[in-house]
């Protein structure tokens, strides 16, 4: 369902937003328009044309790509932030998909408005810089992880972000099925049902349907950089 957004009073505001002024928000108010998905709903898809800048307002979702022999999951992605801003700025074609994994709220923003936005405040641009350096920064670092360590400190390293970057808690019922996990960690689902064993076993972890407890996390942060 869309909806007319409320820019100025928006309790959501990206971080780089808070640098406009009024006008400004008035303006992002004018070219964008607020959209609810519910979980499974595709946001945008790979390979369709693109003219919005998306910034996710709540909830979180995952972005897949499509390859040669199955879709690979690349990442997740949180609410606050935006999406597809290396896509829409450099090419008009969407290289990747976006999947609600919750209930979430995306606002789609006209990319010439927001251009104007970039055009006439310093401030706001040099913030969506610094978002796309950290956005890079992270996938290098997840690229390194992918190939230098062992799958089990590569599935350690996943429930520690789940805990700390997505959650903040050490309970938390898991966004992704296995057969997610294993396309996210680059392996089989048969290996992630064994690597949750092996953890509820050693007392690391405690498992309940779809919920996590971490019990010990420094014996899991030792096996996510030991692997």
């Amino acid at each position: 369902m869309a909806e007319n957004n409320n820019c100025p009073d928006c309790l959501y505001k990206a971080f780089p937003a808070k640098n406009l002024d009024k006008n400004e928000l008035v303006l992002l108010q004018q070219n964008s328009v607020e959209v609810v998905f519910d979980k499974k709903d595709t946001i945008f898809k790979q390979g369709a044309l693109s003219s919005n800048i998306i910034y996710l307002k709540t909830g979180m979702v995952k972005l897949i790509i499509r390859g040669p022999q199955r879709e690979q999951i690349l990442k997740l992605k949180k609410a606050p932030c935006y999406l597809g801003l290396p896509t829409t700025m450099g090419d008009k074609t969407n290289h990747y998909s976006a999947v609600a994994l919750e209930k979430t709220t995306a606002c789609f923003i006209d990319m010439n408005a927001f251009k104007e936005l970039l055009d006439k405040n310093k401030d706001f641009s040099y913030e969506i810089i610094l978002e796309l350096c950290r956005s890079e920064l992270d996938q290098f670092n997840r690229y390194v992880n992918l190939v230098q360590t062992q799958v089990f400190g590569r599935f350690a390293k996943t429930l520690l972000n789940f805990s700390d970057e997505i959650y903040q808690s050490d309970e938390f019922a898991l966004p992704l099925t296995r057969s997610e996990i294993a396309d996210l960690i680059y392996t089989s689902r048969e290996t992630v049902s064994r690597l949750f064993s092996e953890l509820a076993n050693e007392n690391i972890i405690q498992i309940r349907d779809k919920n996590i407890r971490i019990i010990n996390k420094s014996k899991l942060r030792e096996i996510g950089e030991k692997g």
